[in-house]
């Protein structure tokens, strides 16, 4: 069953920034908020994807030393520079 919410305190800016991108995508604002907050909860926040990645460390039993995580994106700068 679907539920109203009410968010208070809006500024203008957001609102008429709401508004404008709502417009780009020919929706009304409150079919494009909508959208948008499904597609908030569709993906998992950034603790809960922190969470699943320390549970599958531990499973694994495996550990990658803070040196080789830092030699790594060093080497991956300096390709990047070629």
């Amino acid at each position: 069953m679907a539920v109203q919410i009410t968010i208070r305190n809006v500024s203008e800016e957001v609102r008429n920034e709401l508004a404008s991108r709502a417009a780009l995508k020919h929706q009304s604002m409150q079919q494009f908020i909508l959208e948008e907050l499904e597609r908030i909860v569709s993906r998992p926040s950034h603790e809960m994807l922190v969470d699943r990645i320390r549970q599958r460390v531990n499973a694994s039993g495996r550990s990658v030393s803070r040196e080789t995580i830092l030699a790594t994106l060093d080497a991956d700068k300096k390709y990047d520079r070629r």
